[in-house]
């Protein structure tokens, strides 16, 4: 299958601040001048689209962040300074891979020298839960299986698990056979809005269409969660084309079932709360939500 496309890059460099990192007394005491060039891997196709900063990265804030981090606590190791930086520039949901090169040009290195580098580079990778279901074709617990099995091959998803398979009664919508349905856990390098792009790529190839709301469908992948709730990984969107969390998994069965299945330690947010998924499973009992086999 085609993955998604190369992401574009942001070039931010010659962000420089003095700092006290070193591991003489001296580098520690009197400090000297750092500089870093940050190579930002982001899909940058909605921002040309829509001339919207909230679909890009806010370059002059990521700036104010190397440079809190290069004024901050003393560390021994340019190595270390280079993973933070690494660290903090991940944190923005739309950030898939960072490079740092961080300049050390008077380190006391005793000879004459021009500078010293360290390159790191550096990949998103956060948990992802995505919901499954279908209730068209000959078989659709084989559509969910079969659809799995092409998550595994989607680049930037890895360490995929699916959970055991459920049914479950229509909700709303027209008159429609029982869904199949079922949860996979993940991880991703990929942002929300390019992951969800991969996730309809697969719909259709199983011939998902979007005729009648609610209606029946040969495959159903909805993006439930990304990130790990309550922490800096964590992606949270209001938009309509992509709202995270899945504003409707808290009230939904065929979803907090199949995951509960398979992380009985799962947790949700919901509004401003952090619920595990156990304490949301007795309010859907009345969904009619049963596990095969």
């Amino acid at each position: 299958m085609t993955g998604p496309r190369t992401p574009d890059r942001i070039a931010l460099t010659g962000v420089t601040a003095y700092g006290y990192h070193g591991v003489l007394d001296s580098e520690k005491a009197d400090g000297q001048e750092f500089s870093v060039d940050l190579v930002l891997e982001v899909d940058l196709s909605r921002a040309a689209a829509t001339d919207d900063l909230a679909h890009t990265v806010n370059y002059a804030e990521v700036a104010a962040d190397v440079v809190a981090i290069l004024e901050g606590p003393s560390q021994d190791l340019i190595e270390t300074v280079a993973g933070q930086i690494a660290a903090a520039v991940l944190n923005r949901p739309l950030v898939e891979a960072v490079e740092v090169t961080l300049h050390k040009p008077h380190a006391p290195v005793g000879v004459p020298f021009r500078d010293v580098t360290v390159h790191v580079r550096r990949e998103r990778d956060v948990p992802v839960v995505i919901a499954l279901g279908a209730n068209l074709g000959a078989d659709p617990a084989d559509t969910l299986q079969q659809a799995a099995e092409r998550l595994r091959r989607v680049p930037g998803l890895s360490d995929l698990v699916l959970s055991p398979l459920f049914e479950t009664d229509p909700v709303g919508g027209p008159d429609q056979p029982v869904y199949t349905n079922a949860v996979v856990l993940a991880r991703t390098s990929l942002a929300p809005w390019r992951l969800l792009h991969a996730l309809h790529a697969v719909e259709e190839q199983f011939g998902r269409t979007r005729d009648v709301r609610w209606g029946a469908r040969t495959l159903d992948l909805d993006l439930i969660q990304v990130g790990v709730p309550g922490e800096a990984s964590e992606a949270v969107s209001d938009e309509p084309e992509l709202t995270l969390p899945h504003p409707r998994a808290h009230e939904r069965g065929f979803v907090l079932s199949p995951w509960h299945a398979v992380d009985a330690d799962a947790v949700l947010r919901v509004g401003e709360q952090l619920l595990p998924v156990a304490e949301l499973l007795p309010g859907v009992a009345d969904q009619g939500v049963r596990r095969r086999g």
